[in-house]
């Protein structure tokens, strides 16, 4: 009854920015691309276009960060105008399915689940998983994922980050997911919990913003986060059986390198406000 609830919402929250279009679809030269505007640096809000930030439909605020670069850059090779839709992360793979929005740009990873709905562009980034503590707390020294026993966590809802990674934390008292990326390192800095887990983006951008976190980065040990690479790599989500708008889109990914990600990337972390 839960899940059945729970899509009634879902969909009730695509079907009203339908209405709000006039419940037209949008012009064939638009592309409509889906996101949070709340999980820096891939992407946020801010109330200006400083940056090359874009607009945010129906709003005064404008998006900005990795995913709006990438839009920018995927809407321009396809020869269309760009609309950012700001959607909750649970109501995103819904708004892609029912065609409310042409594709989803915000910080999915290609997981074979995904994929049973949703259709993905090739990898438009790679994410690797790393933990966050308070840098005077009691994990601060940790080395690997055993010495995070017992700690209190939590991370982002329907994530690899608390799906996947946060019960390998042995004795692990696992908090109630976030609903957002920012709301999980609130918790932290709050000390609600003692460790959050999630991707090197987001932790970097988060240790800017929070100067008192010390970014854990296991990889490379024998005692890293266990994660395939469908969880760990990032894609576009498209509507099963846009073939068109598919091939579009991963013709213009392989024109960029690793070289290009990282530098956008890093250019992201630089802009991101202080207040995500």
């Amino acid at each position: 009854m839960k899940r059945i609830t729970t899509a009634i919402i879902l969909m009730a929250l695509v079907l009203s920015l339908v209405f709000a279009n006039g419940g037209k679809e949008a012009p064939s030269n638009v592309l409509r691309v889906g996101m949070e505007c709340a999980y820096a640096p891939y992407n946020w809000s801010q109330s200006d276009s400083s940056n090359g930030a874009v607009k945010i439909n129906g709003s005064s605020d404008y998006a900005y960060g990795y995913d709006v670069m990438m839009a920018k850059y995927v809407a321009q090779a396809l020869g269309k105008e760009l609309q950012i839709v700001k959607l909750d992360w649970d109501s995103i793979p819904v708004a892609v399915q029912s065609g409310t929005i042409d594709c989803a740009i915000c910080g999915q990873s290609i997981t074979a689940e995904r994929l049973m709905t949703l259709d993905f562009s090739s990898p438009y980034y790679y994410a690797s998983i790393v933990a966050l503590v308070k840098a005077d707390g009691p994990y601060a020294n940790a080395s690997g994922v055993k010495d995070l026993a017992n700690a209190k966590c939590t991370s982002q809802l329907n994530t690899v980050w608390y799906d996947i990674c946060l019960p390998q934390i042995p004795s692990a008292r696992i908090l109630t997911a976030q609903e957002s990326a920012p709301a999980m390192l609130v918790a932290l800095n709050s000390g609600a919990c003692d460790v959050v887990v999630t991707d090197m983006p987001t932790a970097m951008a988060a240790c800017v913003a929070y100067p008192g976190f010390k970014l854990l980065n296991f990889f490379g040990t024998s005692d890293d986060f266990a994660v395939s690479e469908e969880e760990i790599n990032i894609g576009i989500s498209i509507k099963k059986g846009n073939s068109e708008l598919l091939a579009g889109i991963n013709a213009a990914l392989s024109k960029l390198s690793t070289d290009d990600f990282n530098r956008m990337m890093d250019e992201a972390i630089a802009a991101q406000p202080l207040s995500n």
